[in-house]
């Protein structure tokens, strides 16, 4: 059973909400050009290269997950972040309908509560304070107890710029000894809550009290069909599923192919980096990536495929970038079929398209609902029938998952770390969490001439017919 928060921590907690307050208060009066200029400099101080390098590092040492020298590839992200926000106003009219006679304004959303995974504590908390001093909100940080050192380094920066450029360093706060207890009455004291973390950290945001954004567990399933282009697709799928070894819930997870190139493509994933276990090796890993309960276990979380294989019992070659295991079975007794989180991807052969949609919906009957899915195919009908069954959020088409489906510079998907899932994954919003979201907007509404149709054109064919 969890502790009670102390009223030390409860006293804290108070006085950095008030501070938060009082430093939104300070900026109220700030322009556009003013939280633009801060934006960049924020940006610039965490995501210069020299600096993410180091936060990078920092975080991959502290949690002892993730890859210490594919991770500082992250700061692209912070890149994108800044290029959307960039390009929208967050004050003032933002958006005008003349023909509806609509004007909207956007306002601060106030307090943020940010709870930080601790895959990501490099790259979330700047993502975060650029979209939130644009939109003159604050923010306070609730770090993951195994990478608080990290969290707290990257906030320490952003407040020695807020600082320098006269801005009250409060807007960014972080708390140093997190715990449940606190993060939970953070929450609650917040005005809003951006939940990035676990499943039980996102339920307990959305029963704070307090209006959330969280996020859903990924089980990235991707469709390849004969269309495809095998290079094309392996090499992507290689690209996703190593990236920063796994870690991110849209990296591939479960790969759907054609029977007619199976072994093409298989072949071909095995060129890029794969290792192709066997049967007992194969039993090995399901051993060690999952406990009696079906929990995944945290020291095969995001490690580097021969390491993987090393805590499973067995060797393979140190090129080896991932792992395939080739799958049949699809359900929640068939742990290859959920949710990997690591350097592990599994393999699937289908006959017909029509077999495979229906691979793809029982696969995220296991896990990852309203999260991703991707499909390599030049076939546009398939691409609609597969946009039409599956129940994700998000579809990226010819691109790898964990590189595009949180926006890249070659889509148009908004750049961020945080994926809504929607209500399949029991969140607010289908959306990346992005700018919008940090807003409140006020509708304004002058009269236009009257939108009234008849009666005879709302009710179609049953109007005048006789009624019970």
């Amino acid at each position: 059973m969890a502790r009670e928060i102390t009223p030390e921590e409860r006293q804290m907690v108070d006085e950095m909400v008030a501070r938060a307050r009082a430093a939104m208060d300070a900026i109220a009066d700030y322009d556009q050009a003013t939280v633009d200029r801060l934006a960049q400099a924020i940006g610039w101080a965490v995501g210069n290269e020299k600096t993410f390098t180091r936060l990078a590092h920092m975080s991959v040492d502290e949690s002892g997950i993730g890859d210490r020298e594919g991770r500082p590839n992250k700061r692209f992200k912070i890149q994108g972040i800044l290029r959307d926000v960039l390009r929208q106003p967050s004050m003032g009219v933002i958006e005008e309908d003349p023909v509806r006679g609509i004007v909207k304004y956007a306002k601060p959303a106030g307090v943020i509560a940010s709870i930080v995974p601790m895959t990501n504590p490099e790259l979330t908390p700047p993502g975060t304070a650029i979209n939130a001093i644009k939109a003159k909100d604050a923010v306070i940080f609730s770090p993951h107890p195994r990478t608080k050192g990290t969290t707290n380094e990257v906030v320490r920066i952003m407040r020695e710029v807020l600082e320098r450029e006269g801005a009250p360093a409060d807007l960014f706060q972080c708390i140093e000894q997190p715990s449940i207890p606190v993060s939970q009455y953070l929450m609650a004291s917040c005005d809003m809550v951006l939940a990035t973390g676990g499943k039980a950290m996102v339920k307990a945001a959305y029963s704070s009290g307090k209006p959330a954004f969280g996020v859903g567990a990924g089980n990235s399933t991707i469709v390849i069909d004969e269309t495809a282009d095998i290079e094309e697709a392996a090499r992507n799928t290689m690209l996703s599923k190593t990236s920063d070894f796994g870690s991110g819930c849209s990296a591939d997870g479960n790969v759907l192919v054609a029977s007619s190139i199976y072994e093409a493509f298989r072949d071909q994933l095995i060129a890029e980096g794969g290792y192709l276990a066997n049967e007992e090796e194969k039993a090995l890993l399901e051993r060690a990536m999952w406990d009696e309960n079906g929990n995944r276990t945290l020291n095969t979380v995001a490690q580097a495929a021969p390491k993987l294989a090393a805590e499973a019992g067995f060797s393979i070659p140190d090129d080896r970038k991932f792992i395939i295991v080739e799958q049949s079975e699809i359900g929640p007794e068939h742990r290859f079929s959920g949710e990997k989180l690591t350097t592990l991807l599994a393999l699937y052969s289908w006959d017909t398209f029509d077999q495979a949609l229906d691979m793809v919906r029982a696969i995220f009957r296991v896990g990852g609902a309203g999260h991703s899915c991707g499909i390599y195919s030049f076939d546009d009908d398939r691409i609609d029938a597969l946009a039409r069954v599956a129940p994700v959020s998000r579809m990226m088409v010819r691109q790898p998952q964990s590189k595009a489906n949180g926006g890249s510079f070659t889509n148009g998907m908004p750049m961020t770390s945080s994926l809504g899932c929607g209500i399949w994954g029991g969140n607010t919003t289908n959306e990346n969490i992005s700018l919008k979201h940090y807003l409140n907007i006020t509708w304004v509404s002058r009269p236009i001439p009257e939108d009234r149709p008849s009666e005879q054109e709302l009710f179609g064919e049953f109007y005048g017919t006789e009624t019970p």
